[in-house]
């Protein structure tokens, strides 16, 4: 499944934004201020809304009051996904729409619906629509032969008017499509990389993939050894041609029963500790484990990539994500770096910009003379050094 467009109303910056045609590989540029991680924040919030509840994840985020964009207090949010899903063999384009608001000072979600195309022709169908807790999925859906009024629509009263339907529908395989979108934003990664957290021994405790914050980097490296060493020999690969001297890495148990990743410099007899290897190193490694997952991510959100990079790893970084989107996956990436976006393809770039206060965003290729001057040679980061991305500078 990919993401094929966004649409956000009344989410702190975007008044009202739309993104379509989006990219597997989408690289988003702005100036400080446009709301870039608040675009990213569109999937966290959702993400936090899937595990707990609306009222929940808004409060993470400083209550309802503080997400809603100023002087639209008195409207609702609106975040509506469209993306394409596999169905019996076919592939569609499925429309997800939240509108969340208030209700006597609680917030509720007011309107849910699910819905795509199951012919050539006529509207979307829903197959879930939901109001304030009360609504109906569809469960003979893949009954194509049926039409859209002969399909069985199970009637459901949420426990409450802050969850979302897909969080409990979601659980049982005859809902498909909302089962389908459930498990995508499950599995969606939305990295919130600390060095200092990926650093020092860890419990050995089991872990199959990267935690946002990348505390389990050796746990997750151990297993990959032992369960999939092939692919931990590609990303070993990987580190020696994108970080030179590096020979090894290794997750190793201390004797009270914790793990450590050491790396072999090729220079020295004896392995560092991760405590004396560079930053820059390190958040290379927790990039390669998290690109070659062995069970990967359908969605990756990762902000800033280039922080603790030396700027010749970028363009190797950069590569590295387009490859992630090629075997796919689907990548979203803010930058502040012209060298990473040096490695971008036009297609691949859109950028925020304030106009009256008001963030619209802007597609490259969309962009004649961005278009011309790099079919002349010139590289999308020097560009946007020079001030052709219009609105916005590095």
């Amino acid at each position: 499944m990919k993401i094929v467009s966004i649409r956000i109303k009344n989410y702190r910056a975007f008044e009202s934004l739309e993104i379509k045609s989006i990219p597997a590989f989408c690289v988003i540029i702005g100036a400080n201020g446009t709301g870039k991680s608040t675009l990213f924040d569109i999937f966290g919030f959702l993400r936090d809304s899937l595990k707990n509840n609306i009222r929940q994840a808004l409060q993470i985020r400083g209550g309802f009051n503080e997400v809603i964009t100023r002087g639209k207090e008195q409207e609702d949010i609106e975040i509506e996904l469209k993306f394409r899903m596999n169905i019996l063999n076919k592939e569609r384009l499925v429309t997800y729409l939240l509108v969340v608001g208030q209700d006597i000072g609680r917030p509720v979600v007011k309107r849910e619906v699910l819905k795509y195309k199951r012919g050539e022709y006529g509207s979307p169908c829903h197959f879930l629509d939901f109001q304030k807790g009360k609504g109906y999925a569809i469960t003979n859906e893949e009954d194509f032969e049926q039409t859209d009024e002969e399909l069985n629509r199970e009637e459901q009263q949420l426990e409450s008017q802050d969850i979302l339907a897909i969080k409990g529908l979601g659980q049982f395989q005859r809902f498909k499509a909302a089962s389908a979108f459930r498990s995508l934003i499950e599995n969606w990664h939305v990295s919130d990389f600390h060095i200092s957290d990926a650093r020092g021994s860890k419990d050995a405790l089991y872990a199959e993939h990267l935690s946002p914050t990348g505390d389990n980097m050796a746990v997750v490296a151990q297993y990959i050894y032992q369960n999939h060493y092939d692919i931990f020999q590609v990303v070993l690969k990987k580190m020696r041609e994108r970080v030179p001297g590096i020979s090894q890495v290794e997750a190793k148990e201390t004797e009270d029963g914790r793990l450590i990743l050491k790396f072999q410099d090729q220079a020295f007899k004896d392995p560092f500790i991760d405590r004396y290897v560079s930053d820059g190193t390190m958040k290379m490694f927790a990039y390669l484990i998290l690109l070659f997952d062995p069970q990967p991510h359908p969605l990756l959100c990762v902000e800033e990539p280039e922080n603790q990079l030396y700027p010749s790893l970028l363009h190797e970084l950069a590569e590295e994500f387009a490859s992630y989107a090629d075997r796919g996956g689907q990548v979203f990436v803010s930058t502040h770096s012209p060298d990473f976006l040096n490695a971008v393809s036009l297609n691949s770039i859109f950028w925020l910009a304030k106009e009256q206060g008001i963030t619209k965003i802007f597609r490259a290729a969309d962009h004649e003379i961005l278009k011309r001057l790099v079919r002349e040679g010139d590289l999308p980061g020097y560009l946007w050094n020079q001030g052709w991305f219009e609105g916005v500078a590095p």
